[in-house]
């Protein structure tokens, strides 16, 4: 007699979310502005807009950009305002900052319109373990948007999870 092996994980009514899943496609790039500053730490406003004026900016079409300074140099709101200007039309996200907060603001952008109906009552296990740069904040916007209309929310695999919140209204 032997006894047959039950997969109880496959026949249970977890659902599990995969930010990687949700990874959208596009080159995430750094753009440097001290390469257009007098000796990479002045901002010399006839030359910066010249430097504008002769970028190509259709060579960041569908990538994400972060706006960056990679010197010391203090540099006024209005210049990143003006490369964002122009790279507005070309990139599908475009921020000041560094990549993680560019991961961040895409992130951000896609779980809040991330349509949560079908989570409803379920139990759900928010997959670990990525091999793509998915940040935490992702994962804590995650939590907040389905915690008030889920049974329950697990962290990791479905063979080992973390529990992070139970309805106690059931």
């Amino acid at each position: 007699m032997t006894d047959e092996i039950v997969n109880r994980i496959a026949k249970s009514k977890l659902v599990t979310i995969d930010l990687e899943e949700l990874f959208p496609k596009g080159e995430r790039l750094v753009f440097d502005i001290s390469k257009w500053l007098y000796e990479g730490l002045i901002l010399k406003e006839k030359d910066f807009r010249d430097s504008i004026k002769q970028q190509t900016w259709q060579n960041y079409k569908d990538n994400y950009i972060a706006i960056s300074c990679s010197t010391d140099a203090i540099i006024p709101s209005w210049a990143y305002l003006l490369v964002s200007s122009n790279l507005t039309p070309y990139a599908k996200t475009v921020v000041v900052g560094d990549l993680n907060l560019l991961e961040t603001v895409i992130f951000t952008k896609i779980i809040d319109n991330l349509d949560i109906s079908f989570y409803k009552n379920k139990s759900v296990i928010i997959k670990g373990c990525a091999n793509k740069p998915i940040p935490n904040t992702a994962y804590t916007a995650l939590v907040q948007k389905l915690q008030p209309v889920v049974k329950s929310i697990m962290y990791g695999e479905a063979c080992s999870t973390v529990p992070i919140y139970k309805n106690k209204k059931e």
